[in-house]
């Protein structure tokens, strides 16, 4: 089966979810660009970019998909011992650019390089300048020790990336943000794909039936971008211990 390429209209439609590749699980289309509205439009359909220098640009659904539910982030017990004295604050949108270069320097697993090029940078600080897409910071004072930056549409939360300068920066920034959205009634996060360091905080598979259905509704309550400094406040790391 020949993948399909994207035409040159940002608002073209992807190709039906269900036409996706089981090997590799989920690629179901290349090509297009990294518009704004051409972005907004896959995380709608649940579904996103992923690709490596040197690659065609190439978008993705895989089936399972990764979710955490905003109240089901898990911290060990002796981690959240550890955050009792923590002077870690969390804000959001403070320094988005210096959270997705972080998540861009980030060794991982099996890869080489980083799948956040240049490019992608670019088309997530647009996103950010819309009010689309946001960072989670977690600061020890003035200095960044970990963090996390996705995509926000309706009551949805995408997921991207996150990293950690200190041990247990990158799990701070992830329950922080899932406590916030359940106060919120956002009741999702998108994972994308499994690693076991995200099945460790709670994240579980969903078949993408399930999932798509799910983010449909979601989406689907968007009311435009917000002011998320202001809303997500101050959080003080100590506060993620009970």
């Amino acid at each position: 089966m020949s993948l399909p390429w994207l035409p040159a209209d940002p608002l073209a439609p992807f190709p039906p979810a269900e036409q996706a590749l089981r090997d590799p699980d989920g690629l179901l289309a290349a090509g297009g660009d990294l518009s704004p509205a051409r972005l907004l439009n896959a995380y709608r359909h649940g579904i996103f970019p992923w690709y490596s220098q040197g690659q065609p640009l190439l978008w993705w659904t895989p089936d399972p998909r990764m979710v955490f539910r905003s109240d089901g982030v898990r911290l060990s017990s002796r981690f959240r011992r550890s955050l009792r004295r923590s002077p870690w604050t969390l804000r959001a949108d403070g320094d988005f650019g210096a959270v997705v270069a972080a998540c861009a320097l980030v060794r991982r697993p099996g890869q080489r390089g980083t799948w956040i090029t240049d490019d992608m940078r670019a088309a997530y600080g647009a996103l950010h300048r819309l009010g689309h897409a946001h960072s989670i910071e977690v600061r020890d004072g003035d200095e960044l020790v970990g963090g996390l930056y996705g995509v926000a549409i309706g009551r949805m939360f995408f997921a991207e990336s996150m990293f950690s300068a200190r041990t247990g920066g990158s799990k701070v920034a992830l329950a922080g943000l899932a406590r916030r959205l359940h106060e919120w009634q956002w009741p999702l996060i998108d994972a994308q794909v499994e690693n076991p360091h995200l099945v460790a905080m709670g994240a579980r598979p969903w078949p993408r039936t399930e999932f798509l259905r799910q983010l449909a509704t979601l989406v689907a309550e968007d009311t435009g971008p917000a002011s998320w400094p202001r809303r997500f406040g101050r959080m003080a790391a100590a506060d993620l211990a009970v």
